[in-house]
């Protein structure tokens, strides 16, 4: 039976990327945090991850998050004393159609006001930077340099020790039974190892979060959706600065692993739930879309692959902010499979919204209550 204190100021409710950070950041801030995960770190989202780290997007909101991340990621060696085995390789989506050439236009010049050094350039300068990608049907393509991937195990590592060492008390094995509101006001949370007195919630529970929104009566729309990737034998020859490269009318995408590649691509006749069992349904879209972009691929062999959870929202945006109407109740969930580049910002907003100061990004308008009062806010970029 996991040990658990019995108060705290502030407790943070799941061990992925995002509730890390947060319990890192409030740590360091002087804060007395405890973060609770029913399992071991990582181990519902953030470790099944395909690492990708990027800033391109078509909200501001994601840009600014995206990019504040990209520096973290990049000073996170020399911060936190972790090697993440962060590749600036650079990130390429190929466009074949008209609209969507028309849209990341528009993306690339909103990225650019923003700071972000994307832009758009064409086919053949798309297979210089990825040559194994067959560009027939391509009609341009986006590319920014500063964009990669890195390793999540690692730095779920860099985020949990640096947290334990700024004071923060990490308890895994130790599921959240309930939470004690009273008058409006978070009491308490409740564990399968007792209660803790706080008046202070964080819930970075991911593909969970509904569940535990459910238990201060908030409904955060977040559906769970299984998403697969594969890893291949080693391909002798890889060129070592191959981006991480999208087809972006598939969602297929690769980018280095090892010796080989990690790929992945969405599977529009997956169904909302838990499921993270590996199923071969997916493999002849998948194979169908490799013969077209990247046929180099036909004929390697995979070596492994698993399956893991993204937290979707109605518009692919994040829910970030504090529950009207239970005070004390933050929450920063539904990620649609970015929350893993977007940890270390969002570890300081929440930093921030938890001592009750404006956050280093304005996260204001991914509140849950934007379904109700402003509807959805669509991210395009998404894979």
């Amino acid at each position: 039976m996991a040990d658990v204190p019995t108060t705290a100021a502030a407790v943070v409710i799941g061990g992925g990327v995002i509730g890390l950070s947060a319990a890192y950041h409030l740590a360091r801030a002087g804060v007395d945090v405890v973060l609770l995960e029913r399992d071991s770190l990582g181990s519902g989202s953030t470790c099944k991850a395909a690492g990708g780290v990027r800033a391109q997007f078509s909200d501001p909101v994601n840009i600014e998050l995206g990019q504040r991340s990209l520096r973290a990621y990049e000073r996170f060696t020399e911060d936190l004393g972790q090697e993440i085995d962060l590749h600036k390789s650079g990130y390429l989506f190929l466009l074949d159609d008209p609209d969507h050439v028309a849209a990341f236009e528009a993306n690339v010049a909103l990225q650019n006001s923003l700071g972000v050094p994307s832009r758009m350039i064409s086919p053949a300068e798309a297979k210089a930077l990825s040559p194994m990608v067959d560009v027939d049907g391509v009609l341009a393509a986006a590319w920014s340099p500063e964009d990669g991937h890195c390793t999540p195990e690692s730095v779920v590592l860099g985020y949990a020790g640096g947290a334990r060492r700024a004071g923060a008390r990490i308890v895994t094995r130790c599921a959240v039974t309930g939470i004690e509101v009273e008058a409006g006001q978070v009491r308490a949370v409740l564990t399968d190892a007792g209660r803790i007195a706080t008046d202070t919630v964080v819930c970075a529970a991911g593909a969970w979060a509904r569940g535990v929104g459910e238990m201060v009566g908030l409904d955060l729309p977040v559906v769970p959706l299984r998403r697969q990737i594969l890893i291949t034998e080693p391909m002798p020859g890889l060129d070592p600065a191959t981006p991480f490269t999208i087809d972006f009318a598939t969602s297929l995408y690769f980018h280095l692993e090892g010796p080989g590649l990690l790929l992945g691509m969405s599977d529009p006749d997956e169904h909302p739930g838990f499921e993270v069992g590996r199923t071969d349904a997916w493999l002849p879209r998948l194979g169908a879309a490799i013969e077209r972009r990247v046929p180099a691929l036909a004929d390697v062999g995979i070596a492994s692959g698993w399956a893991g959870l993204y937290e979707m929202t109605p518009d692919h945006n994040a829910l970030v902010g504090e529950a009207e109407g239970v005070s004390r109740f933050l929450y920063a969930t539904g990620f649609s499979g970015h929350g893993f580049l977007m940890g270390p910002a969002i570890g300081e907003v929440l930093r921030d919204l938890v001592l009750d100061r404006p956050p280093v990004v304005d996260v204001s308008e991914l509140s849950a209550d934007r379904f109700a009062d402003r509807g959805v806010r669509p991210e395009l970029n998404i894979v």
